[in-house]
This record gives C-alpha cells, sequence and structure tokens, in this order.
C-alpha cells in the first residue's frame, strides 16, 4: 500500500498521507513518497496549486518515535524533508488539517501557505510533553503565523487548538465542517490553479520577499518589475481581451 496517494484534478494536485494505522507518522519511507509526488507536481505545467491532507482519522501525528529516539542531525534532516519540500514549493500550498497534527505533523501544515481546519481538527505542538526541544523550525513559523503570546501558549504552556480555536487565534485561515474540509480546499485552491501557473509562482515569491520590507514605497518598488513583466505575457492581453468584450456586452 502507498504511504502517499496522489490525486489530480482541476489542476489542484491532493497528497494524501497515507498510513492511518499508525496516524500517518513521519517515517524514512513515507518521506520519500512525499519527495517524489512533489518532485512529478512540480514537473507537471498542468498543475497549478497543492491540498495536503491525511487518511482518517489523523492529518499527522508527527514523526516516528522509534526513529526520533535514535536521530541524529542526519536522520532528523531526513524526516524534517518530508515537510520542507512542501513549503519549499513554489506552488501555492494549503493544509487540510483533518485530525491531529502533532510536531512534525503541525509542521507540515504550518509549512503550507494557507490551513484550512475540520472541527475535529488537533494542532498540538507537543514536544516539550515528550521531553525534546521544537524541531524543524517549529518556532519560527509558529511565532510568524500568530504571534509571539499564542507561540509560547501552544508551545511552552502545551495549549491544543481544534478547528475552531486554531481560527479565532489565527493558525487557521477558516474551520470548516469535518464533511466540508476537502471540497472547501479544492474551492480555495482551485482559484489559484485557475490563473497563469508563472504569475501564481511570481506572486507567491513576492509575498515572501514582504516579510523583509519596511515602508510603502518600497513595497511599490519591489512589485513593480514583476507587475511590469506580468503585463508582456500573452496571458495578460488574452484576459484583457476577454473582460472588454465581456464588458462590451453589458
Amino acid at each position: 500500500m502507498p504511504l502517499v496517494l496522489l490525486e489530480i484534478a482541476d489542476g489542484v494536485a491532493t497528497i494524501t498521507l497515507n498510513n492511518p494505522d499508525e496516524r500517518n507518522t513521519m517515517t524514512a519511507p513515507m518521506v520519500a513518497e512525499i519527495v517524489a509526488a512533489m518532485d512529478r507536481i512540480e514537473n507537471d505545467p498542468a498543475i497549478g496549486a497543492l491540498v495536503v491532507t491525511g487518511a482518517a482519522p489523523a492529518f499527522c501525528a508527527g514523526a516516528n518515535l522509534g526513529n526520533l529516539a535514535e536521530a541524529d542531525g542526519e536522520s532528523l534532516g531526513v524526516i524534517y524533508e518530508g515537510f520542507l519540500r512542501i513549503a519549499r514549493s513554489p506552488l501555492p500550498t494549503i493544509a487540510a488539517v483533518n485530525g491531529a497534527a502533532v510536531g512534525a505533523g503541525m509542521n507540515l501544515a504550518l509549512g503550507c501557505d494557507v490551513r484550512i481546519a475540520a472541527r475535529r481538527a488537533k494542532f498540538d505542538t507537543r514536544f516539550l510533553q515528550l521531553g525534546i526541544h521544537p524541531g524543524g523550525g517549529h518556532t519560527w513559523m509558529l511565532r510568524r503565523i500568530v504571534g509571539p503570546q499564542v507561540a509560547s501558549a501552544a508551545v511552552l504552556f502545551g495549549e491544543i487548538y481544534d478547528g475552531a480555536e486554531a481560527e479565532r487565534v489565527g493558525l487557521a485561515y477558516k474551520c470548516v465542517d469535518d464533511d466540508k474540509l476537502l471540497a472547501t480546499a479544492h474551492e480555495l485552491a482551485k482559484r489559484a490553479a485557475s490563473a497563469p501557473r508563472e504569475l501564481v509562482i511570481e506572486t507567491k515569491k513576492t509575498i515572501a520577499a514582504m516579510a523583509d520590507v519596511d515602508t510603502h514605497p518600497e513595497a511599490v518598488a519591489r512589485e513593480l518589475t514583476p507587475q511590469l513583466w506580468s503585463t508582456r505575457q500573452p496571458w495578460f492581453a488574452e484576459r484583457l481581451a476577454a473582460l472588454q468584450a465581456k464588458i462590451s456586452k453589458k
């Protein structure tokens, strides 16, 4: 049985971690399948966005604890690659968190651009409760997403957030009913996939680059070059003509 399932529809790739008996914990074999799936996705010009989820009941319950107990820097790096490979993707990414996202599994969700949470979702850092320091950029990602207070509550004080609480504190973009999770994530991803792929990739780069921009004039200057580039692309002329034709019919 494959440890990672890949489905493609409407220009959206959906990766499902598929080891439900072990709550989709990350192992080296699973990571290898994630990397292979990502290579296939990014090499397919027809795919414009990615959704990541887990086979019920969990999203991903973290790293395999047996492997973790014997870990060194190299072996931890192998496990980290399971979420870092997705976090590095130039494509827009959505985590559809359907259940427990623990430790490295929470890192997988944090590494995506947007998180959609089911009501039964559980965001649980759990590092300190296991007697281990957070890793994989966990504190950096979490602090940037929710700020220092919520990050401290989660990591230091062991707060666990269900879907509704994750939405309230800004950890999830939105919380939806369990049975609507994948449809909601797919519809959102489909919007990104419907735009020109190169444009979406360039825009994602710009959003990331804005983290180091302090003033509005700097932001205007940063956007100018890619905006001018986009107006020279064939898709801009095509979409502008289609919009003008639609307006002229009203």
